[in-house]
């Protein structure tokens, strides 16, 4: 007979919940603030853990992400031919050169086959008129200093020579005689290749 004072337990009757927390207490600012229906309290709190956090996170990604020595990314199927004594970054306008196209900064500025089919050295046009167009840039922005002329050539080690030299000749003549390679560091650690 134990068993059937265990599940008398059971047959009580099932209420629906409800507030049960101080509800039946007779002061009435107790039971305001009890159900809710007081008004706003004057003051609130910022929750200040969360947003430290979130710029805790921030700055790290950020702090992470920067680079200091003005590296840039590299289109993965571009191997750079390697050097032992290379400098860091200056800032200048970029062509990249990797297979039939030509890029400035980016941005499409001709195609080798042109080259290729003549099989010379001639003047890129496309190229020729997005330097000149960033040099013109550049001495409406900075009146009264002298032109650099510095262009960055990152150039895939399978583009011939004869290609590299009509970049290199178009660079020269639209106003960009200081030409730099990228190349990848050898030795010593950071950058390099094969």
């Amino acid at each position: 007979m134990s068993s059937g004072k265990a599940l008398s337990r059971f047959h009580q009757q099932i209420n629906v919940p409800g507030r049960r927390l101080i509800y039946h207490i007779p002061l009435k600012f107790v039971q305001k603030s009890a159900t809710g229906s007081g008004g706003r309290a004057v003051n609130q709190e910022l929750p200040l853990v969360p947003f430290i956090d979130f710029l805790l996170c921030l700055v790290l990604f950020l702090l992470a992400s920067f680079s200091a020595s003005g590296e840039l990314p590299i289109d993965k199927n571009v191997k750079l031919p390697n050097a032992l004594h290379a400098v860091d970054m200056i800032e200048a306008p970029m062509v990249a050169v990797s297979g039939t196209q030509i890029l400035v900064d980016g941005i499409p500025a001709g195609s080798t086959r042109a080259i290729m089919d003549a099989n010379r050295m001639q003047k890129i046009e496309e190229l020729s008129e997005i330097l000149r167009n960033k040099k013109e840039l550049w001495t409406q922005i900075k009146p009264g200093t002298p032109f650099p002329g510095n262009v960055i050539l990152q150039v895939d080690k399978r583009v011939p020579a004869l290609v590299v030299k009509s970049v290199f000749q178009t660079a020269a003549f639209a106003g960009y005689p200081a030409v730099s390679f990228m190349v990848g560091k050898m030795g010593g650690g950071e950058g390099g290749g094969e």
